[in-house]
C-alpha cells in the first residue's frame, strides 16, 4: 500500500490543526472543570457535647455521606480534596430528644471545611440513638511498651504505673466487655537507665465511653544484668505408686541473668524444677525431662543442666 505524501505546506496546515485542536480541548476542559457540580464522598463522624448522665448506643454506622457543592477541579480530586478526614457531630440535643437532625447542623458542619467546599446534604439526614443509665467500673491499667535496651541492661523490679486503676463510665453492657484499660505505646530504644513517663491512655472506641483520669505516670527500674548459676533439688511429680525414685543426677544446673541489685538475694529457694513420672508410667520416656515449676520475676533465663534425667525405679 503507498504512503500518502504530503508537501511541507500541508504537513504545517495538518500539525496547525491538531494544534488548534489540541488548544480547543484543552479550553473546553478548563472550563468545564471550573463550573460548579455536586459530588459525593464518605467521611467518620466523630461526636462532641456529649449528653449528661446519659449512655447511648448510636444506631447507625460511624460514617455518614456528604454531598458536597463544589467544582469539577475538587470533583477530580474529590479523595484528596476532603478536609478534615471526620466530621464532628454535636449531640447537645441529646438531652432533650433521641435523635439528631443533620440538616439543622449544615452551618456548624460547613464551618470545619475548606471555604470552597459547601456541604448542602448529609446522607443519613437523622441520626437515632438507643439509651441506657451509665454505669461506672474500675478497671486495672495495662502498659503497652515496645522498649529496646542496651546490652545486659533489663527490667530489674515491678513496673509502677500511677494510677493502676481508671474509673470507666458507659452503658452497662458495654463496661462488661472491658477488662482492662491500656495505655499509649511507650516507644523507647537504647535503654541503660530507669524510665519516668507521663503517658495518654487509648481512647475509648466507642463515643458513649468515658474514662478518667487521661493519663498514668510511668515508672520503669532498668539495671545492668549478670550471670548466675545456682544448683537446685529436683522433685518428682505424681510419683502414686512407688516408694522411691532415685534421679540419676539428683540435682539440676540453672544459669540466669539477674539485676546487679539482686544478685546477693537470689538464691536455690527462688527456683523448683520438677520431673513428671507420668512421662514413663504414661508416655514410656526412657528419660525424664526437666521442667522449671518456679522462677524468680525479672531474672532471664539461660540454660539449665541436665534436660533429662535418667531414673531408678523402687517398688
Amino acid at each position: 500500500m503507498p504512503f500518502i505524501k504530503f508537501s511541507q505546506s500541508e504537513r504545517r496546515r495538518i500539525s496547525l490543526f491538531f494544534i488548534c485542536l489540541a488548544v480547543a480541548l484543552g479550553a473546553w476542559l478548563f472550563f468545564a472543570l471550573s463550573n460548579s457540580y455536586v459530588y459525593q464522598a464518605r467521611t467518620v463522624v466523630r461526636f462532641v457535647n456529649f449528653p449528661q448522665n446519659k449512655a447511648f448506643h448510636s444506631l447507625q454506622s460511624d460514617t455518614v455521606k456528604l454531598q458536597i457543592e463544589g467544582t469539577g477541579w475538587q470533583l477530580l480530586f474529590s479523595k484528596m480534596r476532603i478536609n478534615p478526614r471526620s466530621v464532628d457531630i454535636d449531640l447537645k440535643d441529646l438531652n432533650k430528644q433521641t435523635f439528631i437532625n443533620l440538616s439543622d447542623q449544615l452551618g456548624y458542619i460547613n464551618r470545619q471545611f475548606s471555604s470552597t467546599q459547601k456541604i448542602v446534604y448529609v446522607q443519613p439526614d437523622t441520626l437515632y440513638f438507643d439509651f441506657s443509665s451509665r454505669a461506672i467500673k474500675k478497671v486495672p491499667v495495662e502498659l503497652v511498651s515496645d522498649i529496646k535496651f542496651v546490652k545486659q541492661y533489663g527490667i530489674s523490679d515491678d513496673v509502677k504505673i500511677n494510677p493502676s486503676y481508671v474509673t470507666v463510665t458507659g452503658p452497662k453492657e458495654d463496661l462488661s466487655k472491658i477488662t482492662v484499660w491500656k495505655t499509649d505505646t511507650l516507644t523507647a530504644k537504647n535503654i541503660s537507665r530507669s524510665i519516668s513517663s507521663k503517658l495518654a491512655f487509648k481512647h475509648p472506641s466507642m463515643a458513649n465511653i468515658n474514662i478518667y483520669p487521661s493519663y498514668a505516670d510511668v515508672k520503669i527500674p532498668v539495671e545492668e544484668f549478670t550471670e548466675k548459676m545456682v544448683e537446685v533439688t529436683i522433685k518428682v511429680q505424681n510419683n502414686r505408686n512407688y516408694q522411691d525414685v532415685k534421679l540419676l543426677p539428683e540435682k539440676a544446673k540453672i544459669r540466669f541473668m539477674t539485676a546487679l541489685s539482686n544478685y546477693s538475694k537470689i538464691d536455690r529457694d527462688y527456683f523448683e524444677v520438677v520431673v513428671d513420672l507420668d512421662n514413663w508410667t504414661q508416655k514410656s520416656y526412657n528419660q525424664l525431662p526437666l521442667k522449671i515449676a518456679k522462677f524468680p520475676d525479672f531474672c532471664r533465663l539461660i540454660s539449665i543442666e541436665p534436660q533429662a534425667v535418667d531414673f531408678i525405679i523402687q517398688k
